[in-house]
């Protein structure tokens, strides 16, 4: 078992390393990618800087909490775009029969479909994360616990992805809704908690969970508690198997009937 598992990290990661190598052949567009992508996140930092000149206090978050909030979204978005980018792509690759290509081969195939390709400019969020992090203030605690909580952010988009994009299996064109979910999941964990109320916060913490994604790390960040890291630890978890577990469903109902159609 522990053998499987270790040789299907090394497949996974080749499989990164082959996506990233096509990417870089062409070194400037590469390179251009990162840079911009930097760019475009630094220049949504300036309203933050605007609005803080008014206000010293937006939903609870000082202007320090709101970088670190910033960086961790970008660390996420960057974390699942850049090593699971098919993840995004799941409901067209089931829809459109991509995933036949995958069902052969001898590996995960879930895994083997999200790693299958990068996201270059991903590596701008990522890099752009860290210079965040470098803003708000550095140090190895700081490093360790925003580098962990960028890798759970990640997971947590993911899953939630591969959640909602694997009812394609039995509804067919989701793609709406899953762009939408996934929008909803970038475009919120920029703001501060505080300013969603009611339902909204519930949602936020439940279907579409940026609380454990970006809040709730940003107050561990900012007041150690070794309870609510240990939630986290459990909702990662948790919504991974949900992830896995909703994909191999679907994928049986998937292979019955290609099965189906290969004895007709």
């Amino acid at each position: 078992m522990l053998m499987e598992v270790k040789n299907q990290i090394k497949v996974n990661i080749l499989s990164t390393k082959y996506a990233l190598e096509r990417e870089m052949l062409n070194k400037f567009t590469f390179i251009s990618n990162i840079v911009f992508m930097v760019l475009n996140n630094s220049s949504f930092i300036i309203q933050w800087i605007i609005l803080y000149s008014i206000k010293d206090n937006i939903g609870g978050y000082s202007f320090k909490q709101v970088l670190l909030l910033w960086g961790l979204a970008a660390m996420g978005y960057g974390i699942s775009r850049f090593f699971f980018k098919n993840a995004f792509d799941l409901s067209d690759i089931i829809n459109t029969g991509k995933l036949d290509n995958y069902l052969v081969q001898p590996k995960n195939v879930l895994l083997s479909v999200i790693t299958s390709d990068v996201e270059v400019s991903a590596l701008g969020d990522i890099l752009y994360g860290y210079i965040i992090l470098f803003l708000y203030g550095f140090s190895i605690r700081n490093f360790l616990l925003y580098t962990f909580f960028g890798i759970t952010a990640g997971f947590i988009i993911t899953s939630v992805s591969i959640i909602f994009s694997s009812l394609a299996f039995w509804f067919g064109r989701v793609e709406v809704i899953a762009n939408t979910l996934n929008s909803i999941m970038t475009n919120f964990a920029t703001y501060p908690e505080g300013i969603f109320k009611g339902m909204i916060k519930i949602l936020f913490y439940t279907i579409l969970p940026l609380g454990f994604a970006n809040y709730m790390p940003v107050q561990i960040m900012t007041s150690f508690n070794i309870y609510n890291l240990l939630i986290i630890i459990f909702i990662v978890l948790l919504f991974i198997g949900i992830a896995f577990f909703i994909f191999n469903r679907g994928l049986r109902k998937y292979s019955s009937t290609n099965l189906m159609n290969v004895r007709v």
